[in-house]
């Protein structure tokens, strides 16, 4: 069953929304990780540099993987102009409302994704 115009216009909501959060978590750790350590110095462990250096690893990991779902919202959301959203972008397929749902920005059906992380499309 295709989606109702409303129900279109309250996903593209969550999407934007979702979109801002991301964003602006991404632009604070990208503040945090740019921004000299004040505390840094002669008297500080190795030991505690060490933690510092891993925890900012982690938070680049993180923003990483927080530009990957951006990117496939911003999919979403053309799909959404396009008039094309809620439908699988490999097979043509309705995406059922439960997995819209779940994860807004999924342009694929459950089974077109396992297949591309497969390999096998």
């Amino acid at each position: 069953m295709a989606l109702k115009k409303k129900e279109i216009e309250e996903y593209k909501k969550r999407l934007e929304e979702l979109k801002f959060q991301l964003s602006k978590s991404i632009r604070g750790v990208s503040e945090d990780v740019k921004s000299p350590d004040e505390q840094k110095g002669y008297s500080q462990h190795q030991a505690d540099e060490g933690t510092d250096d891993f925890g900012r690893t982690i938070s680049l990991e993180v923003s990483s993987k927080e530009m990957d779902i951006i990117k496939q919202i911003n999919r979403a959301l053309a799909k959404i102009e396009e008039g094309t959203y809620g439908k699988c972008d490999i097979s043509g397929d309705e995406i059922p409302v439960k997995r819209l749902d779940a994860i807004p920005y999924a342009t694929m059906t459950v089974a077109s994704q396992a297949k591309l992380e497969q390999g096998l499309i």
